[in-house]
């Protein structure tokens, strides 16, 4: 296994680029009362980059997502009665993410029998590019051998929670106690990058494992792994491969939460303050 330390870097950009040259991504997100989830990630990939940013939600909230953040447009998505993303959303989300170089899945999105159809059927995309978050992950973690069904090239982005539902769905051994045990041996069974959140979050593709050093407790706060996929997803769309967008990501990520964090102290630390200190982490990068 190679130990990784340099932090990678995004390639200088020409005199004469335009938005298309840095990415067209797209957030699937939100649901009834979970509007804030797509905005901040939708936000955050904006930040961190991307030229052209969609948020793919449920109708009934687009006007509350859409009123957060005029630089990204929205797509509204079908819902069922208790505004979750439904099936009927499946040929607008295959139509949307075709037309991406990046698209993430999860934040917000809450659980059901209709989500999982949806993820299943976007993870069979041949060489698609997806980010799968939060929601995204209890979701997944119910698809029957979903390795086996994979054609998109993952990034999977679980807190401790969530590694424990996909390692109980896939492994017949316990756990190992070890986090780069863990995501190691996830990302080599499913032949995925994975990312293991937490205090020194953990980056591997089977391969290559990369330990983060920025970061602090303050940015155990609600909203905080929304700005994350966002962060990745901006990254992965810009052309950085899977590992490389997931190892900047998370250091510049968790460094932006180091500046914030010096600015209004950790208890006072917000996922938008996040954000806000995005711009900063990439010049100090």
């Amino acid at each position: 296994m190679q130990i990784i330390t340099s932090i990678p870097k995004l390639k200088p950009r020409a005199v004469d680029a335009h938005k298309g040259d840095f990415g067209r991504v797209c957030i699937i997100a939100g649901s009834s009362g979970m509007s804030g989830a797509a905005a901040l990630a939708g936000r955050a990939a904006l930040r961190a980059g991307a030229g052209l940013v969609r948020v793919a939600i449920p109708e009934s909230i687009l006007p509350i997502v859409a009123s957060i953040e005029p630089s990204f447009t929205t797509i509204p998505l079908a819902e069922d009665s208790t505004g979750r993303i439904s099936a009927k959303a499946i040929n607008t989300i295959l139509s949307t993410v075709s037309e991406n170089d990046a698209v993430a899945f999860g934040p917000g999105i809450s659980t059901s029998s209709a989500l999982r159809s949806i993820l299943e059927t976007i993870i069979k995309q041949e060489q698609l590019r997806l980010v799968v978050d939060a929601d995204g992950l209890n979701n997944l973690s119910r698809i029957k051998n979903w390795p086996g069904k994979l054609k998109a090239k993952l990034i999977l982005t679980p807190h401790p929670g969530e590694m424990k539902k996909l390692w109980s769905a896939l492994f017949r051994e316990q756990m190992p106690p070890d986090r780069q045990q863990q995501a190691v041996q996830l990302a080599q069974h499913s032949e995925t990058v994975v990312v293991l959140k937490g205090a020194g979050t953990v980056v591997a593709d089977g391969q290559r494992v990369y330990t983060n050093k920025t970061g602090n407790p303050g940015m155990a706060t609600a909203g905080s792994g929304d700005c994350l996929t966002g962060v990745i997803t901006a990254l992965a769309g810009q052309g950085l491969n899977s590992f490389d967008a997931a190892v900047l990501g998370v250091y510049i990520h968790g460094l932006a939460g180091d500046i914030a964090a010096k600015r209004i102290g950790q208890v006072s630390l917000t996922a938008t303050d996040i954000i806000q200190a995005l711009g900063d982490a990439f010049m100090r990068s």
